[in-house]
């Protein structure tokens, strides 16, 4: 007997009993960012692996040790997008949406980091990231931090979130405090935990986000990143807090926040819970006015950010946010008995179909007596079984039989049935 093959440690199957809760969350994005004024963009999930060595750092984590990368027949070397931004600006420069344009976009889809696999933490993961180009004020700042709010208002979770604001400045700026910090931080090497020792020359500022305890410790006196802050990034962050000031959105200032990605500079904020234990950063973003140039582009400001799916499911399942009528599949499931019901039944819920569009209708298919059928109906957790033999054909009628209900079966004329069906549904 063969060896079954199962997934890939780290890449999970969604299956039906899970899909309609990915799906609300998904409708309930979609429908913000179209009210926004957001326009969809989708990439490929292949690119070349160049792309990301240029944008996200040749030193990050990712792009040491978590990208999936292969060469192709022709030898050339491609990766297993681990971010979404990257692959949204070199679509965006090649097709000519971003030198002197304003563009307001979103996507969504699979990303892939090889990680070590835990709750809320895969390697095949989903992300819906937005991206906003040619825009340099703090105002679109402001405007995605207010849109997240609101979907996490809508969603019902505002009170579970914690919106977390830095701003890393300039390229100067953060130079000059790199300098600064890792000149401070040599001092304590031996003491410090083993990748801030490795991140100490390639990319000190990521050892201000160490979870270890000691290095913590020894960041307490380590140098303040706004002593060496530029003027114009100030200005910026501090126009951006006023907004959010004035909107009602409660933040915290966390000088210690730097995103795991190098092209981010100026504002960079994320959004975290204590609900989910260790992996409690559901959304995060930034500014990165640097990255089109460079790609390749001209000089285009940017600012965005990418929500995790499977987090975000997660947090609503625990915090039951989750509308019960999602367990809801069907209206109505339609059984057929007798010679040539089965054809009636197909031919009747078309009819119905067409007739009462929103109707959920599932016909059944495969033959079985009554009991079978009725049993399949029950378990469909459809609200009511449509009934058709060859009796009601004849007479041109259906009996509706109620299983979620202490009510008597009715018999309905087969030209009344939609218009029936709707309304009873409608008292539910």
């Amino acid at each position: 007997m063969a060896k079954k093959i199962q997934a890939i440690r780290g890449m999970n199957d969604l299956l039906p009993d899970s899909s309609p809760r990915w799906q609300y969350l998904e409708e309930k994005v979609r429908t913000l960012l179209n009210r926004y004024g957001y326009s969809e963009i989708r990439m490929p999930i292949v690119e070349q692996t160049a792309l990301f060595k240029r944008s996200i750092g040749e030193v990050t984590d990712i792009v040491e040790k978590e990208m999936y990368t292969f060469e192709d027949r022709n030898g050339d070397s491609l990766t297993l997008r681990p971010e979404g931004t990257a692959g949204c600006v070199r679509a965006g420069e090649e097709h000519g949406l971003l030198f002197n344009q304003q563009q307001r976009l979103w996507y969504q889809g699979p990303m892939f980091r090889h990680e070590r696999p835990q709750k809320g933490r895969y390697r095949q993961f989903h992300q819906i990231g937005v991206e906003t180009f040619g825009i340099t004020g703090p105002d679109i700042d402001a405007e995605l931090i207010l849109l997240s709010a609101r979907l996490w208002r809508e969603l019902g979770i505002l009170d579970h979130l914690t919106l977390e604001l830095n701003t890393l400045g300039s390229s100067e700026a953060r130079a000059a405090y790199r300098s600064a910090l890792t000149d401070y931080l040599k001092a304590y090497q031996a003491e410090l935990d083993e990748d801030s020792q490795r991140r100490l020359s390639t990319n000190p500022l990521r050892i201000l986000d160490s979870k270890d305890a000691r290095t913590q410790e020894i960041l307490q006196n380590a140098p303040a990143f706004e002593e060496h802050l530029d003027e114009e990034s100030r200005q910026h962050f501090a126009g951006l807090c006023q907004l959010l000031d004035a909107a009602g959105i409660h933040y915290t200032l966390n000088p210690r926040l730097v995103r795991g990605l190098d092209y981010y500079g100026k504002t960079v904020f994320e959004w975290t819970t204590q609900a989910l234990g260790s992996q409690g950063t559901v959304c995060a973003g930034g500014r990165y006015d640097a990255l089109v140039e460079q790609l390749g582009g001209k000089s285009t400001p940017a600012v965005g950010f990418a929500m995790g799916v499977e987090r975000l499911v997660l947090l609503l399942e625990t915090l039951n946010a989750f509308p019960a009528k999602l367990e809801q599949r069907l209206d109505a499931y339609l059984t057929a008995f007798g010679e040539g019901a089965a054809s009636h039944a197909l031919l009747l819920a078309e009819r119905l179909r067409s007739e009462q569009p929103e109707l959920r209708i599932q016909t059944h298919c495969g033959g079985g007596n009554f009991k079978k059928q009725i049993k399949k109906a029950d378990q469909s957790g459809a609200q009511v079984a449509i009934l058709l033999g060859e009796d009601e054909m004849s007479r041109g009628v259906a009996s509706i039989k109620f299983l979620r209900e202490e009510k008597e079966q009715v018999e309905v004329a087969i030209s009344e049935l939609a218009l029936t069906l709707k309304e009873h549904l409608q008292r539910l």
